[in-house]
């Protein structure tokens, strides 16, 4: 997908100056907790001022690399766990009612309208969900087979489905769901015009 369009479909929120100092405050607040230590039981512990455990777990501190030793020793933990939830990529995209990205897709004619209107692509899994328009004067339809999984929910219109050797009659409120390593694809519109929002997710290489 071009830049533009992630740019436009993609409404993340501006990296935080101190996030990975906030990060490693919310771990250490949660041990704490879980532990049922107070801020003084842990300051006994770790020589470590009770004004820095503040600091530390509002995240107003960058704790230093001894830091995070003797907390993970307090906490009997790993000191890599502190950066978990940093580490982990956030993503979240919002598209207004009528907005999102058209999607040129081959062996589409113009009457196949493919909207995209959403994109999360983290550290494990891409998804991307489409809203589809058909209207009378749609070509054929081919067929596809790709990695991942596939969801479609009719909205309107009424069509039929080949996934594998198996034909699915799709009206208003129905859904189907499949693994897309099988042909799938439109077999036939029954009643103009047609739309359905679907989306893939499928597992990020490396």
């Amino acid at each position: 997908m071009a830049d533009s369009a992630l740019h436009q479909v993609n409404a993340l929120n501006a990296p935080d100056d101190n996030a990975l100092e906030t990060a490693i405050g919310v771990e250490v607040r949660t041990f704490r907790r879980d532990l049922g230590m107070t801020l003084q039981d842990v300051s006994r512990v770790t020589g470590l001022s009770v004004a820095m455990m503040s600091k530390i777990e509002n995240g107003q501190t960058a704790p230093s690399l001894a830091t995070l030793k003797a907390l993970s020793k307090t906490f009997d933990v790993p000191i890599n766990i502190f950066f978990r939830s940093f580490e982990e990529r956030r993503d979240a995209s919002f598209v207004r009612s009528g907005e999102g990205v058209q999607i040129a897709r081959r062996g589409r004619s113009i009457a196949h309208n493919y909207r995209l209107i959403g994109h999360c692509a983290n550290s494990r899994v891409a998804f991307e969900p489409y809203i589809v328009h058909l209207t009378a004067d749609s070509e054929t339809f081919p067929r596809t087979q790709e990695s991942g999984v596939w969801f479609i929910h009719m909205l309107c219109g009424e069509l039929i489905y080949r996934y594998g050797d198996n034909e699915y009659r799709l009206q208003p409120g129905d859904s189907l769901t499949y693994d897309a390593d099988a042909p799938h694809g439109i077999e036939r519109v029954v009643k103009f015009p047609v739309t359905f929002l679907c989306s893939h997710a499928d597992r990020r290489d490396g």
